[in-house]
């Protein structure tokens, strides 16, 4: 799969992306570092544990890469579980509809990113 069919299948934004990295080999070797950023697993585990000064950060982290990647759909799912996290000290039912969501687009945006040319 190609860079920009990537983006297409991952609903992301290529031209956005390409307008600040260039190259599809710099904006592959960015993405392919996607794939070991801790911040989804610490999310779901801080989740897990309740600790949701630490889930926010990980949210926080992760809507980060994705905005600076223009990683468009998880990056919605991102900033939408970091502004229900935000200014929180306990755990809710609340968060699990919007951590469902961002572990959805998480596993396509890997998928896609995985099959890389």
């Amino acid at each position: 799969m190609t860079v920009e069919e990537c983006y297409e299948k991952m609903g992301g934004d290529y031209a956005d992306v390409t307008s600040r990295l260039r190259t599809d080999e710099r904006i592959k070797r960015f993405l392919l570092k996607v794939v070991d950023d801790a911040s989804f697993n610490n999310l779901c585990e801080n989740l897990a544990a309740h600790n949701i000064e630490e889930a926010f950060r990980a949210a926080h982290t992760l809507k980060g890469v994705c905005s600076n990647l223009s990683l468009t759909m998880l990056f919605h799912s991102a900033s939408a579980i970091t502004e229900v996290l935000r200014g929180k000290t306990e755990y809710s039912a609340e968060f699990e509809p919007y951590l469902e969501r961002v572990k959805e687009d998480y596993i396509v945006t890997m998928e896609c990113i995985k099959k890389l040319d």
